[in-house]
């Protein structure tokens, strides 16, 4: 169903790009914002979304793995206390509010919080658009065309802002390609139900994350006639720093820390900070391992091995599997594992949002190296400031810092995004004082 550019089609105040739980947030933020304003001063929106459905890494809801954020840094609470896309509202919805106080969690399971985010995205459904794959963003005089593709053909949406949330790309080591026994984490649970390896005899684990270990914990937990090799580099699992003065890196204070910093004192914070977030493990499931592999010693049969300060030289795959060639970083020997299975908990990369904006990219400023300018309010730096406005809601980890691609943020940002979409547009009549309905910090 083409939609022909004579430009009849309504103009969006924002069509955001994905659907994940960052613009997710910023939906639930717009809906609250229009229903506190009269109907001609609401924002109007459309998000676009690739997949049939929402959904986010659900590859990897282990059943038992936790969060390792609180439920409180939901989708909305910390910019609005009082909203009812909360995750207490939705505790109370589904009737589980005294339970879920009872158990004393502050970091409730993936599989509850994914719900949690289903059940959210089903209440700004009207403004979503599923099965909806951007192709190309086009200037169009002070607007922005969206070309999409459809199953039923193609589209066109007109914005005046565009607020791009491409999501993380799962990332592997250079030569590894994905292939029958070759996964990455991110695939985990559909690749297993897919291959039915209830008669595996090894699984090969590489990487030193949380991933990593949630991957080894459950394939030795479920695959009790398996052996669980993991591999990486280091000597052994780190834990993550999750102590309060370390936590406050992900607090929406220290984003204007980091923004207000020069190039030399960003690379310091991220260097000091990097064990919050990058290749460490909860505490308690590095204990949960090594209590499992001291067992195994004492009765005789170790299923799991760690094979730390090792790495992964060589992968390939065969018709009954695959075979893992590793070098030892202390001793230079060399092993070779053959695996039904290969599992790559090598992390995610920010995906670049450049090929998607086209032409648009050459009105964008960049920094020396190369990088988009971005501004405190996430928009980004163009050659005709007043033209339409394109913001992003990821890929700005070298200008805001960590919490680029993490939940901590996504309900503050939201509102910090719709605070300046809403400053830029033409003001209301005098008589008229919409609000941002908790946008900002609190």
């Amino acid at each position: 169903m083409g939609n022909p550019l004579g430009h009849c089609a309504p103009v969006h105040d924002v069509v955001g790009i994905g659907f994940g739980p960052a613009n997710l947030a910023l939906a639930i933020a717009l809906e609250e914002h229009n229903e506190s304003v009269p109907p001609d001063r609401a924002v109007t929106a459309m998000f676009l979304e690739r997949q049939p459905r929402f959904g986010w890494h659900r590859g990897m809801l282990i059943d038992g793995a936790t969060m390792q954020v609180s439920f409180l840094k939901d989708l909305a609470t910390l910019r609005n206390p009082t909203s009812r896309f909360g995750f207490v509202p939705y505790l109370h919805d589904r009737g589980r509010l005294v339970d879920f106080i009872n158990h004393k969690m502050l970091y409730p399971t993936r599989e509850e919080f994914h719900d949690y985010l289903e059940w959210a995205a089903a209440g700004v459904d009207h403004l979503v658009g599923y099965s909806s794959e951007v192709t190309e963003i086009r200037r169009a005089g002070d607007l922005l065309e969206v070309a999409v593709r459809r199953p039923d053909g193609t589209a066109v949406h007109l914005a005046r802002n565009v607020v791009v949330a491409c999501g993380l790309r799962p990332r592997l080591p250079e030569g590894v390609k994905p292939s029958e026994h070759v996964w990455h984490s991110s695939e985990l649970l559909p690749r297993l139900a897919d291959a039915g390896q209830d008669g595996a005899r090894r699984f090969v684990v590489v990487g030193a994350g949380q991933s990593a270990a949630e991957a080894a914990e459950y394939l030795h937990r479920t695959y009790p006639a398996a052996e669980v090799c993991a591999v990486f580099s280091r000597y052994g699992y780190s834990p993550a720093d999750d102590s309060p003065y370390a936590n406050r890196v992900f607090d929406p204070e220290a984003v204007d820390v980091y923004f207000g910093a020069d190039e030399d004192a960003r690379r310091q914070l991220m260097a000091y900070h990097r064990n919050t977030n990058y290749a460490v493990v909860d505490l308690e499931l590095i204990e949960d391992l090594y209590r499992r592999a001291y067992q195994e010693k004492v009765h005789g049969r170790e299923r799991l091995r760690v094979l730390g300060t090792t790495e992964v030289t060589e992968v390939s795959d065969g018709a009954g599997g695959a075979t893992v060639r590793t070098r030892s970083l202390t001793t230079g020997a060399v092993d070779e594992l053959t695996a039904d299975a290969v599992v790559f908990a090598t992390g995610y990369e920010e995906q670049d949002p450049l090929p998607l904006l086209g032409a648009v990219a050459a009105d964008c400023a960049r920094d020396a190296a190369g990088r988009l300018r971005v501004g405190r309010d996430y928009r980004v730096a163009t050659t005709a400031p007043a033209g339409p406005g394109i913001y992003l809601q990821g890929g700005t980890e070298h200008t805001h810092g960590i919490t680029s691609s993490l939940l901590s943020m996504v309900a503050v940002r939201s509102g910090e995004i719709l605070g300046s979409v809403l400053a830029r547009r033409a003001p209301a009549p005098a008589t008229e004082r919409p609000t941002v309905a908790g946008a900002g910090h609190e």
